[in-house]
């Protein structure tokens, strides 16, 4: 028995027989969300559990409701947390990418939030590089700390990923003296979306900042010290508390997910 394929949930509803209770459901998403956003994995949902439905329906409308951030703007963060390599939920970034071009987003926008989203597996050295560090030190290792002792060519890439960037981080420095070959690379990398598109991406600095936060808030993922540095940037871009807090709603609805993979699963189950 195959499973169906992921993708097949965005696909156009099947009639099905609603109750006045499920009818009354879809006038009201209908109203909220608006009858394009209905596709079959809401349909499945509202088939099955019109509760669970009305619950998604309630939590899905509220920052689209608040409206700190445009609906291009939402439909990015949304397409992040979807694509992050942590989560790569292809449903949603089907969803969100057409929601983001409906909402009015460029190509170049939308290849822009997956640059950034991209980024994410350098937290692999954020978080693993201190431990190293900590490690070299118990084990009575002599090993310098922050700038000290940094060659020209280490300053100079030091200065380069400020200039790229827009910040510097005390996190960066043991990074930068372990492995300057791979921190330079990790500059030009992490720096596309900053310096392309004429010099400063597409997307304004703000923005850019909001999209981090949405893939390290995710549940899959869960970087507190990126989380808290990219909070910083959003506000010293400009950003408020309540986009902040937006971007931090709209990464919560990654738990309607569950609902999109299993039920297929259990419909498919059931006709055995």
């Amino acid at each position: 028995m195959q499973r169906p394929p992921a993708y097949s949930i965005l696909s156009v509803p099947p009639d099905m027989s609603l109750t006045p209770q499920q009818q009354s459901l879809k006038e009201r998403f209908d109203a909220e969300l608006g009858p394009d956003v209905f596709d079959e994995s809401w349909s499945r949902l509202l088939k099955h559990s019109p509760e669970m439905f009305a619950a998604s329906l309630r939590l899905t409308n509220v920052p689209k409701r608040k409206g700190h951030l445009s609906p291009k703007v939402q439909s990015l963060v949304s397409l992040a947390v979807a694509a992050a390599s942590t989560h790569l939920h292809i449903p949603n970034i089907q969803r969100f990418t057409k929601q983001a071009l409906r909402n009015g987003a460029s190509k170049q926008e939308i290849v822009e939030v997956l640059c950034l989203t991209s980024t994410l597996g350098i937290h692999a050295c954020n978080i693993g590089v201190p431990l190293l560090v900590e490690v070299m030190k118990e084990e009575g290792r002599e090993i310098q700390s922050g700038m000290e002792g940094m060659d020209k060519e280490q300053w100079e890439l030091k200065e380069d990923f400020e200039k790229k960037r827009g910040y510097w981080h005390s996190f960066w420095e043991d990074f930068l003296r372990m492995s300057p070959e791979f921190f330079a690379a990790y500059v030009e990398f992490s720096s596309v979306p900053w310096t392309n598109e004429g010099g400063s991406g597409a997307l304004e600095p703000k923005v850019k900042e909001l999209i981090y936060c949405a893939f390290d808030s995710a549940a899959t993922h869960l970087y507190k010290p990126g989380l808290k540095l990219h909070m910083k940037n959003v506000l010293k871009y400009g950003g408020t508390a309540e986009e902040i807090m937006e971007v931090l709603e709209l990464a919560t609805l990654l738990s309607i997910s569950t609902m999109d993979i299993a039920l297929p699963i259990l419909e498919k189950e059931l006709e055995v």
